[in-house]
């Protein structure tokens, strides 16, 4: 069986994405051989991006967010907006995403859980005030609200919680699925990678350049770039209908 024979015979697919759906649109992964895990830091980036060391050591953590973590040119590429064509058709049910880049909402998604936030929200940790992304970009230092406020960006760290109605969220989009497509990550990261096993629908698909625990249980493994592979599929617009 093919991923087309698959998808043509979907009409619930939920699509769980990871790190390696972005670097088709030049993000880099963490734990890829140019992660920013591989990279040489006098503080580990996992430390970095930690909870902990964001309220010790703000500044060292805004120059490491800026400086790594902010990508705000990049552009959706063919897996993103493959997956808003499958939504707008009625073909998919959700995005999950372990992103926080925003991609899948600026290709036209509009039913995406982020699991692990947004580098494209921010708030005041004193009054909740909201923030654009570029209000990061443009400031120096510590960003600080006009009440004198640290803006924090809204992207989950190590050490903090994820938010309980994005992950209720995704469980149910999960359960009702009769399709999952599982891209671009490693299902190392948990729990993110704990909720493939809410999964009970017909066809579990895994595409993503290396192999993962999972592959074993699926019904179609494909060790390739995600961009590729969706974006040689069709769309199911009505334009596309003979």
């Amino acid at each position: 069986m093919t991923l087309l024979d698959i998808v043509n015979n979907s009409r619930r697919i939920v699509f769980f994405g990871g790190a390696g759906v972005s670097t088709e649109s030049g993000i880099p992964d963490f734990r890829g051989q140019d992660g920013l895990y591989r990279m040489k830091y006098a503080v580990p980036p996992e430390t970095i991006i930690s909870a902990s060391y964001f309220h010790a050591h703000p500044e060292e953590f805004f120059r490491f967010y800026r400086d790594k973590m902010l990508a705000l040119n990049a552009q959706p590429n063919a897996a993103h907006k493959k997956l808003a064509q499958w939504e707008r058709a009625g073909k998919l049910l959700a995005v999950v995403t372990q992103n926080i880049d925003g991609l899948h909402q600026a290709a036209g998604s509009r039913r995406v859980y982020e699991l692990h936030g947004s580098v494209h929200r921010n708030h005041c940790l004193a009054c909740k005030k909201s923030y654009p992304a570029s209000f990061i970009v443009r400031s120096s230092g510590v960003p600080r609200c006009s009440c004198g406020g640290i803006v924090k960006p809204d992207v989950v760290l190590y050490e903090e919680p994820l938010d309980g109605e994005v992950i209720e969220g995704a469980l149910a989009a999960i359960a009702s699925a009769d399709t999952l497509i599982v891209a671009g990550t490693s299902l190392t990261v948990y729990p993110a990678a704990s909720f493939v096993s809410y999964f009970r629908g017909e066809n579990l698909v895994l595409i993503n350049r290396d192999p993962t625990p999972l592959d074993g249980q699926c019904t179609l493994v494909l060790h390739e770039k995600v961009g590729q592979v969706l974006g040689a599929l069709p769309s199911y617009l009505p334009e596309d209908t003979p």
